[in-house]
């Protein structure tokens, strides 16, 4: 044990009524014994004459760590009594709450590691306190419900709260602030909550991304009578990619297992997954074909052993190019032109693009996407990770909301920079 310089300013005390007398050090923290004291107040009862009594019993507060080392601060407060009608009180401080042993610059470092992507547990480990008081800070949490405003790009997801149940959750397309998250994604919840907007506020809004569930798209028609649906870019190309890797599969399938072309098909699946306008240049020794190939040669190669795999990848390029120019017309036309000829896989989709049809407009006429709610999930998931699950979806809720709608400004300092 050695003695530590008497400094109140060290450890964030601003309070000149307290005085430090003893700081000592222990192989697991630093204890600081200080004393509050301050001339005798009026009495709060009778506003009589008070004189200074004992002190109380000292209180253990835990600080912020110093120097890497968890910090106590045994404070004794100064105790007074009234002459009049001999009543006692307690002398009060700006670092501690009245009948609270938790500094207030604890509570202060809890709610700024609420807004990160740390776990209850972990910050409760971290500031020495128990989980039970890093919980009823985040009750004190409320967040005011406004139902006189919607954004006017709104995008709908859903995400998985427990194993086998899905949460929704809507965001602005803009700020990327959340709009709402409920506990299922059933349709009676989902109109329940929007339904609390007026008619005039759920007419401003102009436009929704989504994903293809079909379950969504008829209740945000309900609901938004002057907003237009636009479908995930990205699922639209997932749903092609699909239709393709099966069709490839099918036809792998009707080769031996042991010959060329069966080997080729499975090994460089990836290859014919690909935009064939985003191959690569660079050249790789194929062990399939024995030989230094480009990415182009390997397919051109693979294509030879089956032509209605040739004309599969055709297809699908095709569509591909169409899609991603934005070519709204010729892309479906050729499904048009091929929905009687494809094998089931792609009629099935074909089938879907032809139903959700001025949906896939939409996608394609404006710049809109699911791509910001996609990355929003991401930060979800890795909350709900970070607290391995949650029961109760209430704090979880709150969690979510602390982390991704508080915005957060820069508060340390770049101590060096290369």
């Amino acid at each position: 044990m050695r003695l530590i310089k008497n400094n109140t300013e060290l450890i964030g005390i601003k309070d000149q009524n307290i005085k430090i007398s003893l700081v000592f050090e222990t192989d697991t923290h630093i204890k600081i014994q200080v004393k509050l004291d301050y001339p005798a107040p009026s009495c709060p009862h009778c506003h009589g004459k008070m004189i200074k009594y004992d002190f109380q019993k000292p209180s253990k507060i835990p600080l912020l760590e110093q120097a890497g080392t968890p910090t106590l601060l045994r404070l004794k407060k100064r105790r007074f009594q009234c002459k009049s009608c001999r009543s006692v009180t307690v002398a009060e401080t700006s670092i501690v709450e009245k009948n609270c042993q938790i500094s207030n610059l604890v509570r202060q470092k809890v709610t700024q590691l609420l807004t990160e992507k740390v776990s209850l547990t972990d910050i409760a480990r971290r500031l020495r306190v128990s989980t039970s008081t890093v919980y009823r800070k985040l009750d004190q949490f409320t967040f005011k419900k406004h139902y006189d405003k919607l954004p006017a790009v709104m995008s709908w997801d859903e995400f998985g709260f427990k194993k086998g149940e899905l949460a929704f959750v809507a965001q602005k397309y803009e700020t990327n602030e959340l709009v709402i998250i409920l506990d299922n994604r059933r349709q009676t919840t989902i109109r329940n909550y929007f339904l609390k907007y007026p008619l005039k506020v759920r007419q401003q809004v102009q436009f929704i991304t989504m994903d293809m569930s079909g379950a969504y798209i008829p209740l945000a028609r309900r609901l938004f009578p002057n907003a237009k649906i636009v479908l995930d870019r990205f699922h639209i190309i997932q749903h092609l990619g699909r239709a393709f890797l099966k069709t490839r599969i099918a036809i792998m399938n009707q080769f031996d297992k042991k010959s060329l072309p069966y080997r080729a098909l499975k090994n460089h699946w990836r290859l014919f997954q690909k935009d064939s306008r985003k191959l690569s240049l660079n050249s790789f020794y194929s062990k399939t074909f024995r030989q230094t190939l480009a990415p182009h040669e390997v397919v051109a190669k693979t294509l030879v052993f089956s032509k209605e795999l040739t004309d599969y990848y055709t297809l699908y390029q095709l569509l591909l190019f169409h899609f991603q120019e934005k070519r709204v017309d010729e892309f479906f036309e050729l499904i048009e032109e091929n929905r009687s000829k494809v094998n089931h896989y792609f009629q099935t989709v074909f089938r879907t693009f032809l139903r959700h049809k001025q949906y896939i407009k939409n996608a394609l006429e404006t710049d809109y996407s699911n791509a910001k709610l996609e990355a929003t999930n991401k930060l979800i998931k890795d909350i709900k990770r970070l607290g391995f699950g949650f029961r109760n979806f209430i704090n979880f809720k709150k969690r979510v909301f602390i982390t991704l709608n508080i915005h957060k400004k820069r508060t340390y300092p770049v101590l060096y920079r290369c």
